[in-house]
């Protein structure tokens, strides 16, 4: 698909976090959100995690954010540090920070949907779409949250990339052909049924050759591993 492709070859060309979070920025517009942020922590070192974060957030809104602490308090980070499953902004994940769901929505951001890339060692990335305007509904979601996956995990690759040393540059061992073949049509877009259709393998033959192929990039799902995997240049 098109969109994958225009913002893979978008990220691999980025060569600081603020072009790149610009990219970001613009493909979360396409998608209907104004703002973008992204969270990056570090496995190491152990007792004091390098965090880092990342946003076209105003200014005042990023220094109040951190002057209340509400990093330790933001119920979607508490989610996402355990949870690779989408959030949506609401009443109910806010209910144990309301001053927080409150100063937030003052600021204009009063619709969000987050999602993370877990690693190793409690580490990896958060990227959250938000909004002033219209609230994310079902139909929205079922039209394009699959770019707004697609989106978190290209963006967690390339600001790793940038921004940590545990950045695998290659694959713990090369892919086997079959991996690669399974990845690519998963980068065009395909579902594990069709891949299986297309390429005369069962289903759980496919799941075996992708979960190998995570395994060997450090990916924690199918769409990390599409995403490392052509990063690094090796679905050609």
């Amino acid at each position: 698909m098109q969109w994958m492709g225009d913002m893979l070859a978008a990220v691999y060309d980025a060569r600081d976090t603020q072009t790149l979070l610009e990219e970001v920025k613009a493909a979360a517009r396409r998608l209907g959100f104004d703002y973008c942020a992204y969270g990056l922590r570090t496995p190491l070192p152990v007792t004091k995690p390098r965090i880092v974060m990342l946003s076209n957030y105003s200014r005042s809104w990023c220094d109040h954010y951190h002057a209340n602490g509400y990093l330790l308090l933001d119920p979607t980070v508490r989610h996402c540090q355990r949870s690779m499953q989408p959030v949506v902004w609401g009443d109910e994940i806010f209910a144990d920070a309301p001053q927080l769901w409150d100063e937030a929505r003052q600021a204009g951001l009063r619709h969000g949907w987050a999602q993370s890339c877990l690693e190793g060692s409690k580490g990896g990335g958060m990227l959250t779409l938000a909004r002033s305007g219209e609230g994310i509904g079902a139909c929205e979601l079922r039209a394009h949250e699959t770019r707004m996956r697609w989106l978190a995990n290209v963006a967690h690759q390339g600001f790793s990339r940038l921004l940590s040393d545990s950045w695998q540059p290659q694959p713990q061992s090369p892919l086997s052909e079959r991996e690669r073949e399974v990845l690519r049509w998963a980068a065009d877009g395909k579902t594990l049924n069709e891949v299986a259709d297309i390429l005369t393998l069962s289903i759980e033959t496919v799941k075996f050759h992708t979960r190998n192929a995570g395994a060997k990039l450090g990916a924690a799902n199918r769409t990390a591993a599409v995403a490392r995997a052509a990063l690094l240049g090796l679905l050609a």
